[in-house]
Order: structure tokens, then sequence, then C-alpha cells
């Protein structure tokens, strides 16, 4: 049977804007090559679309430098979708542009509006039992119990946790690997967040590979985590290695490229 938090038969990405020299960064190392990126980016969506799904790419946003990262800007779920609002204030412009994009999908699309709430959807993990939202530098308590509230009637349960230190958003420290399994750094798990679920550790020193995403039979994870794609392949997963250099450069990962969901239909 289809899990709702990892088989989907839609995804939106957006191509890589010029000014993507231009995109915040935790730590600077490095500007990202443009063409690079374009290319690492192609191979993702071809993975997306090989599974079957329909995988709509959208052109890029000259004004937004980090628009490419499509999951913060809303949070998709089978009955709506939650327009976000970024805690980064150069980024607002991304969320209200997807937000057509969505209602062309969905009869029902929800926005975050409280001028003091700040979420982005790098820091929401959805599993088939609750949706997880870490605090962070981007997601402060206001944006996140307005999700709640927004949420709620749809049937959806919400918990807040806890993101380490020093990271950017939650999901840059876990993913779902399937409806019970989620794949974490081990700093991330000694929080005690993932109680009650099967978790793989990424290996010492490729923390980077925790950002992976479960899309339909695939596991999408970065390249270059050659101990953590093992213990991966050992678990049984269906991997498909996608290099992410010129992403990594702005803190971006596997599950940033895209907003993966199965719209109910009205």
């Amino acid at each position: 049977m289809p899990a709702r938090s990892c088989d989907f038969t839609h995804a939106i990405t957006r191509r890589p804007a010029t000014t993507i020299t231009a995109g915040l960064r935790a730590v600077d190392t490095g500007t990202p090559d443009l063409a690079t990126m374009e290319r690492h980016h192609a191979d993702y969506v071809a993975a997306l679309r090989s599974t079957g799904a329909t995988v709509i790419e959208l052109g890029p946003l000259e004004d937004f430098p980090d628009s490419v990262f499509v999951e913060d800007t809303a949070l998709c779920l089978p009955e709506g979708a939650v327009v976000m609002r970024p805690g980064a204030p150069s980024r607002l412009g991304e969320a209200a542009a997807m937000a057509p994009h969505l209602r062309a999908l969905y009869a029902e699309v929800r926005s975050i509006e409280g001028q003091d709430s700040f979420i982005e959807g790098g820091d929401i993990l959805v599993t088939e039992r609750e949706i997880l939202v870490g605090r962070s530098a981007r997601t402060n308590a206001a944006g996140i119990a307005e999700l709640a509230r927004l949420v709620a009637g749809w049937g959806h349960r919400l918990r807040e946790v806890a993101t380490p230190p020093g990271v950017l958003h939650f999901k840059t420290d876990c993913s779902l690997l399937d409806a019970e399994t989620i794949l974490a750094t081990r700093r991330l798990d000694a929080s005690g967040c993932f109680a009650g679920y099967r978790v793989i550790h990424t290996a010492e020193g490729e923390e980077a590979a925790a950002n992976t995403i479960r899309f339909n039979g695939l596991v999408l994870m970065p390249a270059g985590f050659p101990r953590t794609r093992d213990r991966l392949a050992a678990a049984g997963y269906d991997l498909r290695e996608i290099a992410n250099s010129e992403c990594a450069k702005l803190d971006g990962g596997m599950s940033c490229l895209s907003l993966r969901f199965t719209p109910r239909p009205a």
C-alpha cells in the first residue's frame, strides 16, 4: 500500500537562476558554478521523472538567488498546500511566486500570514504518523503554532522539535527513508526526537548525507558519501546518487530542490 509520506504522483522543481552565485550561505565554501549546477539539477529532475511521476519544472526567478530551493516555499499534503513565510527576508517573494502553481493543482491552498510568523519547508519532516517541525534560525515558535492550526483541520498532528545549534534546517540532519525509518545524524538523534522510529545513522564525517529524499521507489542521496551509501544499500534501499557539489555551497541538499506530493482530487 502506498505511503503518503514517500509515494508521490507529482513534484515541482525550479531551474537555478543566473543570480545563484549571490545565494545565501551559512559558511562561505566557494561560489557555485552555474553550468555545473544546471547539469546536477537536470540529473535530479531526470531521477524524479524516472519513477513515473509528473515533474513540473518552473523557470528561474532571477530576482531571487535562492529560488532553486523550492521546498522552503510550501508544505504540500494530500488535503491541501500551505504557503510558507520564509525566515530569510530576501526569500519572501519566492513563496508568493509559488502560490499560483499550487492553486492550479490543489482545491485548497492556505498561507502562513502572521507578521511575526516565520517557517521554511526545510524544517518540516512529514511522516506517516505526524509532522515534525524543527525550531531553527529560519523557523520560529509563531510560525510553528500557525502551521499547527492550519493543518489540524486536515487531521494532521504537528510536533515541535529542536534543531541542533549551527544546523540551518531540521532536514539538514535527517530524512525519511520509509514509513518507519529515518536517516539522521547522531547529533540530531541524540535529542530523542525520533523515539519510536527506526533510525539509520550517517557515517562519521558524512553528516551532509543526511539530507536525502525517498521518492517512490528511489532514495536520492548526494554523491560522495560512500560509507553512508553502503549502510543504506545494506538496508535494502534502491539508491540513486546525485552530484550536489554546487548546491552544497549554498547549504542545499536533495530535499531542498523539490516539492513532492500527491494532491487529492477536489
